[in-house]
């Protein structure tokens, strides 16, 4: 088992890698894809060994390139290990979740997302139903996804947006 005590100090090695690491994503298309997977795995390298934040960040490097089947393991291992908290954690489910619905397991991809949105509420809740509305879809649950993406965007909208969660939730009752 590794140490996981400086995750959540703000200053200890892990928020560094962190840091370092969404600098890195910010300007992803400035890279060629092998430059871009070797720093990141560089970063990871920072870390000890099968530390569940490194391997979070390859497996979001891989899956940002379209690379989805050499991501789920990554992500399933950094899950499994344990480690992995608050966003980089919920991150995971939501990213691994995707990857899965695009190799083709999108009825998997659907459970972890229904156990994740159990778990509580944040400010990731709008990735997580984009997700899990593309998993609604691929299952041919077309409608069901889009009632999700209805309400979920109903709070963004200038306007309209007590008739468009309605719309959103009558897709639903039809």
């Amino acid at each position: 088992m590794h140490d996981v005590t400086d995750q959540a100090e703000p200053g200890g090695r892990h928020a560094e890698v962190n840091r370092r690491a969404a600098a890195l994503f910010a300007v992803i298309d400035d890279h060629e894809e092998a430059a871009f997977l070797a720093q990141i795995d560089a970063l990871a390298a920072e870390l000890p060994e099968g530390d569940a934040d490194g391997l979070f960040h390859r497996a979001c490097a891989r899956d940002s390139w379209g690379h989805s089947g050499a991501a789920v393991p990554l992500y399933r291992e950094a899950l499994e290990r344990g480690g992995l908290t608050g966003e980089n954690r919920r991150r995971a489910v939501i990213q691994m979740s995707s990857s899965l619905r695009n190799t083709g397991d999108a009825a998997a991809g659907l459970a972890m997302l229904q156990a994740e949105r159990a778990r509580g509420s944040d400010h990731l809740d709008d990735a997580l139903d984009a997700v899990t509305a593309l998993c609604l879809a691929s299952l041919g649950r077309e409608r069901e996804g889009l009632s999700l993406v209805l309400i979920a965007l109903a709070e963004h909208l200038p306007r309209y947006n007590r008739s468009m969660a309605n719309y959103g939730k009558a897709l639903m009752e039809d």
